[in-house]
This record gives structure tokens, sequence and C-alpha cells, in this order.
């Protein structure tokens, strides 16, 4: 009998057991499916926390529509009737002391026309004259593994990136510009330069795939994103699933892998699917051959610090459903949603639930990681009141720290990933690799790579 280990219960890896644990029923395998997972809790980054009347996401808080559309997993794990989406609103970037509307006619802050770059308040008239170079600037040597922010500053110029673009897709992607390739981040402005020569007028070409009516975006369930893993863990009737069960070392052993845990006790398995980020994964490898490797992916780190207060969100500037912040100088915060605004089902009574985000790019990080959850929440207090002149108490919050766990694509990121997938197909066929850390930081590519990995084991079974 055959065994498939996965070592992490996030939705990676529940969505390779959940391929997995359909083709055992479906073919009448006795093949053994086992799940270890080191916490008390299945998820990951998605873990949904509720209090004082508020639905609060500790990790990842939505799903990318677009993604979710183009797939089966809502409809295959019975979740359609809980599916919500968000409220449509407007984004703002908190710059010399006010918020400044993002313009709407504009993707990830890039100009999506010339009267969207001349209405904008965030960037002054040389700034706007100079990101008219798009226009008439041939791309000559760019290839898509070239930094993203040296290229959008070829042909935009330094303001319009700096004071509008890159503080948005800088909060999407969680890292300096300079550093992340056109490929791994938005390689559409890319081929918009390649077939219209300007990357505004491509944005104004394919307007309606990026800005929808209704706004509707993103997509969350009822009950919270834990509604996702939790219908995973229901599918899984044919999967041992073991909790507090934390994967200590892995050796070869008998044609197969065994694996020690931190309890003394091992296992033995055919195939491995680290569903981890790649730091615990590397620690189960006395291997230094793989250390190179492992030592090309890079992570930061996250603080994640949510409060409700006991007013209506109705204090919130109209049409709004948050800010980020333009520079490092006036806020801690290097953003923050307005949660009850954006999500109706996250607040019950309708009142104020902002959530704000505090990155390891930011200079003032290193004294952050020594703050005591009071201390952050404090901290949290001061931004709220000076972005947004809030003074209340609040009546519900939650501090959730994600220390070196956000992953970094670097410009290297593909070339590292590729190496160390060769290095494992030469020395430890078998274990396999998935998750944000390798193949994409959303919630769907993290199934699609579960997915794929799953389909993988049942080729080789």
């Amino acid at each position: 009998m055959k065994t498939v280990l996965v070592i992490g219960g996030g939705v990676t890896g529940l969505a390779a057991l959940y391929e997995l644990n359909r083709w055992k029923k479906e073919n009448h395998s006795d093949v053994r499916l086992v799940l270890a997972e080191a916490s008390a809790r299945l998820g990951g980054k998605i873990n949904t926390v509720k209090a004082g009347g508020f639905v609060m996401e500790a990790g990842a808080d939505s799903i990318v529509a677009r993604k979710a559309n183009a797939m089966d997993f809502i409809q295959e794990l019975g979740l359609e009737e809980e599916v919500v989406y968000n409220a449509a609103g407007r984004s703002f970037i908190y710059s010399e002391g006010e918020l400044k509307l993002i313009p709407a006619d504009s993707v990830f802050g890039i100009p999506a026309s010339v009267e969207s770059l001349a209405k904008s308040n965030l960037v002054s008239a040389e700034g706007k004259v100079e990101a008219l170079k798009d226009f008439y600037t041939r791309n000559e040597g760019f290839t898509k593994e070239d930094s993203i922010g040296k290229f959008l500053e070829h042909f935009f110029g330094k303001e319009l990136v700096q004071k509008q673009i890159a503080p948005v897709l800088s909060g999407v992607y969680s890292g300096d510009l300079n550093d992340l390739t056109i490929a791994s981040t938005l390689p559409q402005v890319f081929d918009y330069k390649e077939s219209y020569g300007s990357i505004i007028k491509g944005f104004e070409e394919n307007k309606k795939k990026w800005q929808s009516g209704s706004g509707k975006k993103f997509i969350s369930f009822k009950g919270g994103l834990s509604a996702l893993v939790e219908a995973y863990r229901q599918k899984l009737d044919q999967t041992e699933i073991l909790l507090n069960k934390k994967a200590d070392k892995i050796d070869k052993a008998n044609g197969c892998y065994r694996i020690t845990f931190s309890n003394g006790e091992t296992m033995e398995a055919d195939h491995v699917v680290l569903g981890i980020p790649h730091p615990a994964a590397e620690k189960l490898f006395a291997d230094q051959a793989l250390e190179k490797e492992f030592g090309g992916l890079k992570n930061s780190s996250l603080i994640s610090i949510y409060v409700g207060f006991d007013v209506p969100d109705s204090m919130l500037p109209e049409d709004g459903t948050g800010f980020i912040t333009a520079n490092t100088e006036e806020l801690g915060c290097n953003a923050c949603t307005w949660t009850s605004r954006k999500w109706e089902h996250t607040s019950e009574s309708g009142n104020l639930l902002v959530r704000l985000f505090y990155k390891s790019s930011h200079p003032g990080f290193s004294s952050l990681k020594e703050m005591n959850q009071e201390e952050l929440l404090k901290m949290a207090l001061r931004d709220i009141e000076k972005g947004l002149g809030i003074t209340a108490q609040p009546a519900a919050s939650e501090v959730t720290s994600w220390t070196d766990s956000m992953p970094n694509y670097l410009i290297t990121h593909p070339q590292t990933v590729a190496a160390l997938e060769r290095k494992l197909n030469e020395n430890y066929p078998g274990i396999w690799i998935g998750g944000s850390s390798y193949y994409g930081v959303g919630i769907p590519d993290c199934i699609e790579n579960g997915a794929n990995i799953g389909k993988g084991i049942i080729e080789n079974l």
C-alpha cells in the first residue's frame, strides 16, 4: 500500500488532498492519505476570527473574483450560496497629511486614460507631462524578467510611479517594485506596451477586463474565508487528518521517506507534499545541497491589526473603502482597509471595523517587532486618529504577526524555484513543494498549485 503524506494544512495542501481523496474513492484505491498540521487548526494563512459582533480575517481576507470565476472550486465544494462580494468604493492614498483619491479610471494606480492622468491630484503638472512619454517612447530592451519598477519609471517617469503607482502595486505584491519582475507581478503592462505602443492606451482598450461596472472584484463567504477550509475538510473523508503534528525531519528509508515528528513518532511515505513556507521546508532536510536553492527564496513580515468601534462606519469618508500610505514618514501603517464598509458581512450592526497593515518594508518595523499586543494596538489607534480623525475607544481588536512568512518574488524567483525543483527531482523523487513560497500568493493560485500536485501524484500512483 502506498502512502501520501501532506505536511501543512493550508489551502495548497487541502487542494492537493482533495484531488487525491476524490481519485481514491473513484478508483477504490487502498492508497493511504495523511495530512499532518503542526498547529491546532487547518487553514494556514486563512483564519477567520469572530468577536464583538465582527468577522475578522487574521490572514488573507478575500479571493480575486476574476480568478475564482475561471475555476471550479466554489461549485465543487458547494459554496455557491455562501459567496459574498466586496462593496464598490473608492480608494485613497494618505499623502501630505490628507486622504487623496486614487483616480477612478486607473488600474493599480496606472492611468487607464489621459483624462485619468490629468485629473490626478497626487502628481504635479510636471509629473503628468513626463508621464506622457509613455505614448512616444518605444520599448527597445526590456523583457518580462526585468524589474517592473524600472520598466514603469522608464516610460512614466519617477513621480507618477513613486506617488501614485508604487504605493498601490507594492501593497499588492509586498515588495519594492525595483526588486520584482514584470512577469511575477503585472505582465499585462509589458503586453500592452508591445501591442499598443502605450501602457495607458493598453489599459484603456482593455478597461472592461479590469474595471467591472459593479466593482465586485473580490469574493469571500458569509461566515468568513474559513468556510473554504471547512468545506475542504468535509470532503476529505478518506484522509487521516492529524493536528498538532509537527514534522521535524525527512530521511530516505527503504525506497521511500521516513518522516520524524516532534513527539518522536515516525511515518514512512512514498510521496510527501511540503505545503509549508520554504523556511520550514528547508529545516526538514539535512542536506547542504539544497541550502543554496532554498536560500534564494525571500520572505518579509507583516503585522495585521483589526480595530472595531461602537460607532457607525458612516463616520468614514463617503464612498471609500480604505487608504494606502504614500510614504513611510507620515503614518506608521502601510495601509488601512475600512473592512465594515468593504465587506458588509463583517459587521452585524454596521459599526466601524478597520484593518491596518504594518510591513517589514517600513523603516520603523524593527521596533514594532519588539512590541506586545497592547503596545501595537495603541500605535494603531494613533494612526487611526491621525489618518481618519477617529478617537473612539475600541470595542474589539485582533492583532496578528506574520513573521518572515510573506513571500517576496524577487527578480531571480523563477530561476530559483526551477533550480530547487531540479534538485529535488534528482535527489528526492516523490517529494513535492507547493504553496505561496513558490507558485503564486493568491488563494486561487495556491488551489491550482495544490490540485496540480495532486494530479501529478495520481499519475505516479
